[in-house]
Parts: C-alpha cells; structure tokens; sequence
C-alpha cells in the first residue's frame, strides 16, 4: 500500500507539467492528455515495482517516446484521415483553463497571457529534441545524465542541445517581448 500511495503521489507531481509539455509539443490539448495518460498507465503497469528515484527518469522516458510516435503517425496516419474528413478545429485549450491567481490586475493577467503565448510560440519554434532536452533540464529540473539516460543519447549532446534551445528561446523571446 505504501508503494501505491508513493507512486499515485509522483503521479500527481509530474502530471500538469507533463501535460503541458506535451500540449506544447503537439498543439492538441486532447492529445496530450492521451500521451500524458498512456506514459502514466504504462510506467504503473511496467515500473511500479523500481525504486522511486528510477521513476522520474523512466516516465519521462516514456513520455518522450510517446510524443515521438504521436508526431509519426501525425506525419504519416492524418495524411489519409485529412484527404477524407478533413482537419477538425481544437477544441477548448486546457491550458485556458489553468486558474491564475485571483489577486492578479487584468492588465497583469493580459501581459501574462501574451507572455504565456510567446514563450509557447518560442518552444514550438525549436526542435523536438530541443524541446525535449529544455523542458527536461529546465521544467523537470533533470540532470543532464539523467536527461541523457531519458533522451537516450551522451550528456554533450544534452549540453549541445540545450545549448541551442536556450539560444533560440532568448532571441526569438527578446524580438516577440520587446514588439
């Protein structure tokens, strides 16, 4: 039972930020939630039994992996889907319905949102294993050999690539912030 309560607790802590990094990799709320309970169900049914410090590591593995086939059939399965029905608009964005402090002004709740919309605007501009290895290290506050166990690849192409993202995000953020 320990376990259980241990593991629904880690569960809840990574939830809203894995959510949110896989709404802003694939820009549909509704699949986000997919991938982000589909990594969950699989790091229970396949994990529950590791130590809990594997457990970061190993979701967020499975969470990455899971974007990466979602952004393949995207590429490759919706190809036939849109010949015939057509794109549908998204539905409500959740990250809409993310309650902001009730003591904020509504010109401050206006400049964060548009701030919000430039910096998701500036992360879906990088690649996605520069948006990988930045919400990693920077979001999930990983290692960089950990973030390198989960991504799979050396710790310098985790420091190249987060490198480069943060590169990218300050200038496309300094020229959107400053207009």
């Amino acid at each position: 039972m320990v376990a259980t309560d241990t593991l629904d607790s880690f569960l809840a802590s990574v939830e809203r930020r894995a959510f949110r990094m896989a709404r802003l990799s694939t820009g549909d709320a509704d699949a986000a939630l997919d991938i982000v309970q589909d990594a969950m169900l699989k790091l229970v049914r396949s994990y529950r039994h590791r130590s809990p410090a594997e457990w970061a590591p190993l979701f967020h593995r499975i969470l990455g992996n899971a974007i990466t086939d979602w952004h393949r059939r995207q590429r490759h399965g919706d190809k036939v889907f849109d010949r015939w029905f057509g794109r549908r608009p998204d539905d409500e964005d959740a990250l809409d319905k993310l309650p902001l402090p009730a003591a904020q002004q509504p010109e401050r709740q206006l400049d964060l949102a548009r701030n919000m919309a430039a910096v998701e605007t500036a992360i879906n501009g990088l690649s996605p294993r520069q948006q990988q290895a930045f919400m990693l290290r920077c979001w999930e506050g990983l290692s960089t050999a950990e973030t390198a166990a989960v991504m799979d690849c050396s710790e310098g192409t985790v420091k190249t690539l987060y490198s480069r993202a943060l590169h990218s995000l300050r200038a496309t953020l300094a020229t959107d912030l400053n207009t």
